[in-house]
């Protein structure tokens, strides 16, 4: 075994003369262990919210979206396209006609969102039900079109969606409206019964989710539409899926994966999280360097041993080792059994749920965790890297009275 090892070992596991210096010690390590454990236990929370939000987004933003460059709407009758919808590895394939449109209900007043008509194979995501608020996810009931709305319209609405005499009234501009004397004949409208309330996140909650075909009446449109999204089975290559997708459609429609369909989410969720781990570093910081009173406190402890090393032959490289590594198993230790309590933690979080959120929640009752390989290694390099700089200037103190020791004994 290297002798500065050796030697650090020693010190950090044998009885000292200075209590102080025991406390010390065991608060470096400590404050390492709680720094380290919070870190993998909040980034695995963080990374159970982010899993939690991408996948109730993924309910309504599909693996691969095509649109027109160029106009709101396209023909999806092409033999490309028709070809794209038997490709054995697609999971769905649907026909989407959207629009901006005012949304009446009743008496209580008005609200302009999104009414997106969708085709059937919009129905096959299993998930669509843990959404729902009020009401199940059904678009087409009693050979009757339906629509399930979004939380922010049924908030502004007043919707009930128990009432069935009690309609939605869909308001969108006639395409050959001209100047009259009744602003209302200018619009066409549309009666639907409400049989759901979702609720996501607001850019999702302004929408009505409608059949296609209902769209296509309101709108005048019978083959046209705004978008084709397109979601595959599990293992399916989806990089060269886009690659080729891209190449075969040329540059009259635009192709998008999630990432770029929600770029400012994702962007926010990767702030989000480097922010939670540069506060947490902080602490970690604050108890990592505590090492540097502990170190200068057994140098004060060890000055004979010291003396009697350098009369043996020791240079100050090696007494500073000794305390570098000291330095560094004290961390090492805290970091180590940190993540473990961390990991162990997580494991029971998942199984058991053992905090949970408050009974108004209906998505998730207890805080969700994720953990990744990558959390436990960021932990660890971030441990690593400031112990080794709290080390390094405790070792450099530890040889800088090294003479007037020496001349003392």
């Amino acid at each position: 075994m290297n002798t500065s090892i050796y030697i650090a070992k020693r010190y950090l596991f044998s009885r000292k003369k200075m209590h102080a210096i025991n406390i010390i010690s065991g608060v470096s390590m400590l404050g390492v262990f709680i720094g380290s454990a919070a870190l993998i236990i909040i980034l695995s929370v963080y990374n159970g919210f982010e899993k939690v939000i991408l996948n109730l987004y993924s309910n309504f933003t599909p693996e691969l979206k095509i649109e027109p460059k160029q106009g709101k709407t396209f023909d999806p009758n092409t033999a490309y396209f028709n070809a794209l919808h038997h490709d054995p590895r697609l999971f769905s394939f649907t026909e989407v006609l959207e629009e901006k449109a005012l949304i009446r209900y009743g008496q209580t007043g008005q609200f302009i969102g999104t009414v997106m008509g969708v085709s059937d194979e919009f129905l096959k995501n299993g998930q669509l039900d843990s959404t729902i608020e009020k009401g199940s996810f059904t678009l087409k009931a009693d050979g009757r079109y339906m629509a399930v709305i979004g939380a922010t319209v049924q908030g502004k609405l007043s919707v009930n969606i128990h009432d069935q005499l009690s309609a939605l009234q869909i308001y969108s501009p006639r395409r050959d409206a001209s100047s009259a004397a009744d602003p209302t004949s200018e619009f066409e409208v549309r009666y639907i019964n409400p049989s759901g309330i979702f609720n996501i996140q607001q850019d999702f909650n302004s929408l009505v989710i409608t059949p296609i075909d209902f769209m296509r009446d309101l709108l005048n449109e019978p083959k046209n539409v705004s978008a084709i999204d397109l979601n595959y089975k599990k293992g399916t290559d989806l990089n060269a899926v886009e690659k080729d997708i891209t190449d075969k459609v040329g540059t009259t429609f635009t192709i998008k994966n999630r990432y770029e369909q929600n770029a400012g989410l994702y962007k926010t969720l990767n702030y989000e999280r480097w922010f939670i781990y540069m506060i947490l570093t902080f602490v970690l910081i604050i108890a990592i360097f505590n090492i540097i009173g502990s170190l200068t406190m057994l140098v004060m402890d060890k000055q004979k041993d010291i003396a009697i090393l350098t009369s043996l032959g020791a240079d100050k490289k090696l007494i500073q080792r000794i305390f570098f590594y000291e330095g560094m198993m004290i961390s090492f230790i805290g970091c180590i059994a940190g993540m473990i309590v961390g990991l162990i933690f997580c494991i029971l979080q998942e199984q058991f749920a053992l905090i949970k959120f408050g009974d108004n929640l209906t998505a998730i009752d207890a805080y969700p965790v994720a953990l990744k390989f990558v959390d436990f290694i960021l932990v660890f390099l971030t441990v690593t890297g400031i112990a080794a700089i709290a080390s390094g200037i405790s070792a450099r103190l530890s040889i800088k009275r090294l003479g007037e020791i020496k001349e003392d004994l």
